[in-house]
């Protein structure tokens, strides 16, 4: 018999002769994972379509259309600056209390954020309102960690082919306006008064109730405690406080977890997780400011560079993009996967960016010289459809983050790490591209700025892509440490 060679690649060169057997998933709390998927995508989606609308209604803009992007940009970062100081010591501290008391925080915070936010008439209301939840929200760093947890390196990308699932429905809630149903809701005063209070009030529902399931259902992933106040005394640092135990039946562990300890956050900063990480935050970085500029020039005038779209067919696309994004990585994700590695999938997806860059002016163009006809809604699906190639990028991102975690017991606080550079990245992108846009559409100003930037960061996040192994089995980590 020839000996294996003990290098990086036969790993990924003898996998097709001798294919792992995959572990089945834990469905009895697969399920209540996936739920936990939508909470910050149901609050950030829900308010997307009207967002540049209720910035013109409360008058922060002054009349002045070029202003809304600004101001669009500034209170979606807001969320993401909260978020940006709290996740990592969210995600750390999970790692010796638990996930599921973080999660439980979470789930509270975003819903009666929610409803503050709907009942907010003021932009100094509204920032209170995103940096509440930014600050309190863990529930999808919680969710990929726990989800870490419970699966290996041959079923995480099975798992990660369900989740578009909840972000699909994420999507599609909480598009309801009082002017599109007005046999139901036009003769409520409330709703008169507070015209964005019944889609903030309808994601806060659905949030709570998710609270409630997790409560009762939700069984913890981590064996190793810690008491609270023993965390307090000692700095949150955890090194000689986390005293392994049995773990209780009601609770999932993988048998490594149990010979680790969390680790301090010195010892966390790998060569293998800043790489991670790096491409982590340049993609987010894009994503968001890609996000941010979608609605607004869905919404902005034919004539400054848009489309002229009013909010509810606004919500429509994101819906629809939503949908396609689910059904595609549903039916193909862990074919790709398996076919072609995670690597592969993720460069091909920031480089699909450039193309969704450029039909910004194509389609902007096509309006301007024919109208709103059947040339610019090509464009708008075909820029919808290359758009799932990039969030086809974040599942892949999330295999090298579990591989990168220096032990099983730290996967918590390696994700934090993550988190805290995407959401760093997140605060960047919504302001400055959306600030970037409305200084491209302002007169004597080069029209195609924006565009600039954005190809920019395309080209950042695929040289940071190129840092990644070619499989994120090369990063397995050892256990034993």
């Amino acid at each position: 018999m020839i000996a294996q060679q003990n290098d990086e690649e036969t790993p990924l060169l003898q996998r097709p002769e001798q294919p792992k057997a995959k572990t089945p998933l834990p469905w009895d709390q697969i399920w209540i994972l996936l739920l936990l998927e939508m909470p910050e995508l149901l609050s950030s989606r829900t308010l997307a379509p009207f967002i540049p609308q209720l910035i013109r209604d409360i008058g922060v803009t002054h009349g002045d259309e070029s202003q809304v992007g600004h101001y669009t940009g500034i209170l979606e970062s807001s969320y993401y600056a909260a978020h940006t100081l709290t996740i990592f010591y969210w995600s750390q501290l999970s790692d010796h209390i638990g996930r599921k008391p973080v999660i439980l925080t979470a789930l509270l915070a975003i819903s009666i954020s929610m409803f503050s936010f709907g009942l907010s008439k003021t932009f100094f209301a509204l920032v209170v309102s995103r940096v509440v939840c930014g600050a309190f929200d863990a529930s999808d760093s919680m969710a990929k960690s726990n989800l870490m947890d419970i699966t290996d390196a041959t079923n995480m990308p099975k798992a990660y082919s369900y989740v578009p699932i909840p972000w699909t429905i994420a999507g599609t809630v909480g598009q309801v306006y009082t002017d599109r149903f007005p046999d139901i809701f036009g003769r409520s005063e409330l709703l008169k008064t507070y015209p964005y209070l019944l889609p903030c009030s309808i994601s806060a529902f659905l949030i709570s109730t998710m609270w409630l399931v997790t409560y009762i259902r939700l069984k913890e992933s981590v064996s190793t405690k810690t008491p609270l106040w023993e965390l307090i005394k000692g700095g949150f640092s955890g090194q000689s406080y986390s005293k392994p135990r049995q773990p209780l039946s009601n609770v999932i562990v993988d048998p490594g977890e149990v010979k680790s300890k969390p680790l301090p956050l010195r010892a966390l900063l790998t060569s293998k997780v800043l790489s991670v990480t790096a491409s982590y935050a340049t993609t987010g970085l894009f994503q968001m400011g890609f996000n941010s500029v979608l609605p607004v020039f869905y919404a902005t005038s034919i004539e400054l560079g848009g489309l002229s779209l009013d909010p509810p067919r606004i919500g429509a696309l994101l819906a629809a993009s939503s949908a396609m994004h689910g059904i595609f990585q549903l039916l193909f994700y862990t074919r790709l996967n398996d076919r072609f590695g995670a690597r592969a999938i993720h460069i091909t997806g920031v480089s699909s960016c450039v193309p969704m860059v450029i039909l910004f002016p194509v389609t902007n163009a096509l309006a301007r010289a024919y109208g709103i006809g059947m040339a610019v809604w090509l464009c708008v699906v075909v820029q919808l459809m290359l758009r799932i190639n990039l969030i086809m990028c974040f599942p892949c991102i999330t295999l090298f983050v579990r591989a990168a975690a220096p032990n099983r017991a730290s996967l918590g606080a390696t994700n934090g790490i993550a988190q805290v550079a995407v959401a760093a990245a997140r605060i960047i992108g919504p302001a400055s591209a959306a600030s970037v846009f409305s200084y491209s559409l302002q007169e004597g100003h080069d029209a195609w700025s924006i565009y600039y930037f954005l190809t920019a960061i395309v080209f950042l996040a695929v040289g940071t892509a190129s840092l990644l192994p070619r499989d994120p089995s090369v990063w397995d980590h050892d256990d034993s440490q």
